[in-house]
């Protein structure tokens, strides 16, 4: 699937793929109840986020969560997302946009810092995994940034060139994982980030994830 040397899409899944918001904010409000702390909406959530992970804990606490408390808390993130993610689905259009990038020769990718084991068959219960040349969740220890696993995932991309490749997501670490590869980016407000917060990146924002493949494809040909 996809000529050599031609455009390519590395997908993020979590808030961009994957329409996961309810369950994100859920999981880290139950996190935080863990240790006593108040309620975050998702408004402040998508404001004040970021990775490393335990950095967005400091800007909520005051503090660097203990190691212990770091335990606790991702331990219960990841219970309660595991419940309830199973009420998320799809962002709209992604099927169909999916389609479009495969049938007009062009490949895509996913990588997702969300746990390698528990991604693969959520990706493949969606019935759209035939759509990417290769699926990368993370390996290893949760709530660090994605420009090492983004490296490890180009290794395996075979003729994928980083140059005409645009990392979509909705987090400015998936800017910056592009960057560490040189490949552009294209950062999307419909997850875990608000706009001011995704513009601080100096890559292009969207609203919408037709916008990103558009100026996904843009890019790409200008490489």
């Amino acid at each position: 699937m996809g000529k050599l040397g031609a455009a390519h899409i590395v997908w993020d899944w979590n808030g961009t793929l994957f329409h996961d918001n309810d369950a994100i904010i859920g999981a880290t409000n139950a996190a935080f109840a863990e240790l006593g702390l108040e309620p975050i909406t998702l408004e402040q959530y998508r404001s004040m986020y970021c990775v490393p992970v335990p950095k967005f804990y400091e800007r909520l606490m005051g503090r660097l969560p203990t190691n212990e408390e770091w335990e606790v808390m991702d331990g219960t993130f990841h219970r309660y997302y595991a419940e309830h993610r199973v009420r998320c689905g799809l962002t709209e259009g992604v099927v169909e946009l999916l389609a479009q990038w495969r049938s007009a020769g062009r490949s895509q990718s996913i990588l997702s810092m969300y746990g390698h084991e528990d991604l693969v068959p959520l990706v493949r219960g969606f019935g759209i995994e035939s759509h990417f040349i290769r699926v990368d969740g993370r390996t290893g220890p949760s709530g660090g940034s994605k420009a090492e696993h983004m490296v490890r995932h180009f290794a395996a991309l075979a003729g994928v060139d980083p140059s005409r490749t645009v990392v979509i997501g909705d987090a400015a670490d998936d800017a910056v994982a592009a960057l560490h590869v040189g490949a552009r980016a294209v950062l999307y407000t419909g997850g875990s980030h608000s706009r001011s917060s995704l513009e601080t990146a100096g890559v292009p924002v969207v609203d919408t994830l037709h916008e990103a493949v558009a100026e996904a494809e843009r890019l790409a040909m200008a490489a």
